[in-house]
């Protein structure tokens, strides 16, 4: 089983058995993508085995798009701790899979679909909380909770209405607008903050060199 990190925990190491992802939580991707606003919440899984610490910018001759989202990690009933994630996804093939109306595991469950940065503990998972991706220092995603259609307790409440959350399991909360292609060779940085950004250092920084 794949591995996510904690920050500062005896047991540093959690193995989760799924991940959960939201999509369109973010009215400007929504838009972005040309898509329309959901009726309810969009949900879908990544299994464990898509979890990696290798940034690729393509998988099996197919090219890769990167989409920074607020990540958090269940325990006892609530969510314990946040990171920042990257849910990789083959844009063309969901494309397809989308226009047929059919799933979309193909394009966003394959090996190596999820990375993330170490989780920190966090007392509110609504409480501000801002998150950003910058790309060989450039900044292409900036996201809040406070711009999510769907707030992360709002997120946990309905997805408690119909699946068993097991300890450890991961939740992906959607991505802002700026997805795009993963250039290969390319340093990617994430940072999360908490409280008013001004006034506080980064909770977590985190890098990956795409290959």
């Amino acid at each position: 089983m794949k591995a996510v990190m904690l920050v500062d925990a005896v047991d540093n190491a959690i193995c989760p058995t799924k991940i959960v992802c939201i999509g369109r939580n973010y009215v400007d991707h929504i838009h972005e993508l040309g898509n329309e606003i959901p009726e309810e919440m969009v949900v879908f899984l990544k299994p464990n085995s898509a979890i990696t610490t290798q940034l690729q910018s393509q998988h099996q001759g197919e090219s890769l798009h990167y989409e920074a989202e607020l990540c958090f990690l269940f325990q006892q009933g609530r969510f314990s701790h946040a990171a920042v994630g990257l849910d990789l996804t083959k844009r063309a093939l969901q494309n397809q899979l989308k226009a047929k109306g059919l799933p979309w595991e193909r394009a966003k469950a394959f090996d190596g679909a999820a990375l993330f940065s170490p989780f920190i503990a966090i007392e509110d998972p609504d409480a501000a909380i801002d998150f950003t991706l910058s790309i060989d220092g450039q900044q292409v995603q900036a996201g809040h909770v406070d711009l999510m259609i769907n707030k992360p307790s709002a997120i946990l409440a309905q997805l408690q209405t119909f699946m068993s959350l097991e300890d450890g399991d991961v939740v992906m909360t959607g991505t802002p607008k700026g997805v795009g292609s993963i250039p290969a060779n390319s340093l990617f940085n994430v940072s999360l903050h908490q409280g008013i950004k001004a006034d506080t250092a980064p909770c977590v920084q985190w890098q990956w060199r795409s290959a």
